[in-house]
């Protein structure tokens, strides 16, 4: 475990953010197998018909990430404060809370899987594969909700080394079991949906294993699940508007899909692929800003309120300027990145994707800031103002996909990211200089003669 609350905050969050980063590459790799696999093997309908459900996936499976996010927010302040009981009552609570939830969505997910397919105007050349593959994803939602909370309380501790060996040997499952489903018994999308759940099943395991080997502070006993209506509404203070945040988002990107699929199977294609590309490519920002969640969560338990501020502007510089230099290599090598996926069969398919890389890649940098911010203020505890600047993001989204892309196109689909990113930075800019500022008064009362962060 590592404490971040002492050292040079740039030098620890990098050191905690490479692993991390890599860990958040294999995941994506996850989504992006299946869609190689299925693109290249099974063909560009079938590749439409996965990249169809990416709206619904994101609304039913964001909300459980975002979710177990938001609980380890929790355990890591109370880490950082050196409250052991309070990170194993805390780490209790997280279960309970996400075994409820889990029974619920996969209960409601899988039932409604179709429906929401039908509304969203899924192509009827799609839809049947569409539904398989969403519904093995849903009925598998435990696993996912599993091992999310477990690598994020591992994380949460100061360790993000261990869930990405996790994360590497779920991967390479997933391939596996890719390559045996899909072509070994001829399962289609269905064993693309079966490895990806496999995969999750046996990194949560894993990382079960590791906890009860490795960190006492997380093993738990019957005594700690003796919970109070107190630390289960703490809890969901900020768990749930982190995972309703999400799913927020991906209310937009769903309207999105949705007039997208009136684009047809080319166009579904084009923003899948170059969607998956665009997942990876922005990891960078999005690891950092994950650190930050951590490292802000646990220098305020602390009370080193002084640190904060200084870790968050050298990371947010360091940040924007691997999404510059990310944005320029995408731009450049888009086309064979995009061709993959699909082959050299479908030149209209590339063009729509190079299109969507002219608009996206370029503000990489505006979403760096985004993720910046935002965690942070996530990690610091608060929700209102990262959750209203998700609905910023689903009216940017909502407005790209109902009125871009009846004027524009492909075009107008390509622009809801940017702007839905703009939107965001717009609402959250205030309450971070409000908050830094807070933090920068509550430093000089604790110590006065403090004029510059510690080293």
């Amino acid at each position: 475990m590592h404490d971040l609350t002492k050292g040079n905050p740039l030098k620890l969050i990098i050191l905690f953010t490479v692993p991390l980063l890599i860990g958040n590459i294999f995941q994506q790799l996850y989504s992006v197998i299946d869609t190689l696999i299925v693109g290249r093997i099974i063909g560009v309908n079938a590749l439409a018909a996965v990249g169809s459900t990416g709206g619904l996936n994101m609304l039913i499976i964001g909300f459980c990430t975002g979710t177990t996010a938001g609980l380890s927010i929790l355990t890591a302040q109370r880490y950082g404060a050196q409250d052991f009981k309070g990170v194993k009552r805390s780490f209790a609570t997280s279960i309970v809370i996400s075994v409820v939830i889990s029974i619920i969505l996969t209960i409601i997910s899988v039932i409604f899987a179709r429906h929401i397919l039908v509304i969203m105007k899924t192509p009827a050349s799609i839809i049947v594969d569409a539904q398989k593959f969403i519904t093995i994803i849903f009925a598998g939602i435990i696993a996912s909700m599993a091992f999310n909370l477990l690598s994020n309380m591992i994380r949460a501790l100061g360790d993000s080394r261990t869930p990405l060996f996790f994360l590497v040997i779920g991967v390479l499952i997933n391939i596996v079991f890719d390559f045996i489903f899909i072509l070994g018994f001829h399962m289609g999308v269905e064993g693309a949906g079966y490895a990806t759940v496999s995969a999750q099943v046996i990194a949560a395991l894993l990382c079960l294993m590791y906890i009860y080997r490795h960190i006492p502070v997380l093993v738990l006993r019957r005594k700690d699940f003796k919970i109070t209506r107190k630390d289960i509404n703490e809890h969901l203070k900020v768990g749930l508007p982190m995972g309703f945040q999400s799913s927020i988002i991906a209310i937009g990107s769903i309207v999105l899909q949705i007039m997208l699929n009136t684009l047809g199977a080319s166009a579904v294609a084009a923003y899948t692929a170059a969607g998956k590309i665009d997942q990876l490519a922005t990891q960078v920002g999005n690891s950092f800003g994950i650190t930050l969640a951590t490292y802000a969560a646990q220098n305020y338990g602390a009370r080193q309120y002084h640190r904060i501020s200084k870790g968050v502007q050298q990371t947010l510089a360091v940040s924007i300027i691997f999404s510059l230099v990310m944005g320029a290599l995408i731009i450049t090598f888009g086309r064979p990145l995009v061709n993959l996926f699909i082959g050299n069969q479908q030149p209209h398919v590339t063009d729509l994707a190079q299109i969507y890389f002219r608009f996206n890649s370029s503000c990489y940098f505006i979403l760096a800031i985004l993720f910046g911010i935002r965690y942070t203020l996530q990690g610091l505890g608060q929700s209102f103002m990262p959750t209203l600047a998700g609905i910023a993001e689903l009216l940017m989204r909502i407005f790209a996909g109902i009125i871009l892309v009846r004027t524009m196109g492909f075009t107008g689909a390509s622009l809801a990211n940017p702007l839905a990113w703009i939107g965001s930075c717009l609402v959250l800019f205030s309450s971070y200089f409000k908050t830094m500022r807070k933090l920068k008064q509550r430093a000089e009362k604790i110590d006065p003669d403090r004029s510059t962060p510690e080293e």
